[in-house]
């Protein structure tokens, strides 16, 4: 079998078939061919974690926001697959920042449609405390145990980003009768 060179040399630095296949446009079976007539043990996987791997598809934006580089699902939600397993970036980003997992649904807060920055992003307990903190500061009163039509606002009730509040069962009904 013959070897190119450029393969070769490059399979002595200790590079990856991937990374070689990658960078010569050329099929990485070739380059497990080469590596095997050489004798030249696979070199193994570096072991990265979850948030290393987050890190290296961000890219810094003005106003200390993160652009996500990476995959995304439809709809444009910056996703990433770690271990064969899909992470959504701003759940990886609120565990970055905090260090546990988030409670419900992570979105940024910045205002910045998909930061991942993770000062910007918060979790449904965290956007609630904010919101009700918010409301308070805007001279709002405690919200009510139910709404007007008799909903558990324990379990329905929601705020605005500007700390109103309102009840979810009743916004989806209204929607339900409008469609």
């Amino acid at each position: 079998m013959k070897i190119r060179s450029d393969i070769a040399a490059l399979l002595r630095d200790g590079r990856s078939d991937r990374s070689i296949a990658a960078e010569l446009h050329c099929a990485a079976e070739t380059v497990a061919r080469a590596r095997a007539a050489l004798g030249i043990p696979k070199t193994p996987r570096p072991s990265t974690t979850l948030a290393e791997k987050w890190g290296a598809h961000t890219r810094p934006l003005d106003g200390g926001h993160l652009e996500w580089t990476g995959r995304r699902q439809h709809g444009g939600t910056p996703v990433l697959v770690f271990r064969g397993r899909t992470y959504s970036a701003a759940r990886v980003a609120y565990q970055v920042r905090t260090g546990r997992q988030p409670d419900g649904h992570v979105y940024a807060e910045c205002g910045v449609e998909h930061c991942v920055a993770p000062e910007h992003v918060e979790d449904t307990a965290g956007r609630t405390r904010i919101r009700e903190q918010m409301r308070y500061l805007a001279g709002g009163q405690q919200r009510p145990d139910r709404c007007v039509h008799g909903h558990d606002q324990g379990e329905h009730g929601r705020l605005t980003t500007d700390g109103r509040h309102y009840c979810q069962a009743c916004k989806r009904n209204r929607k339900a009768l409008a469609a």
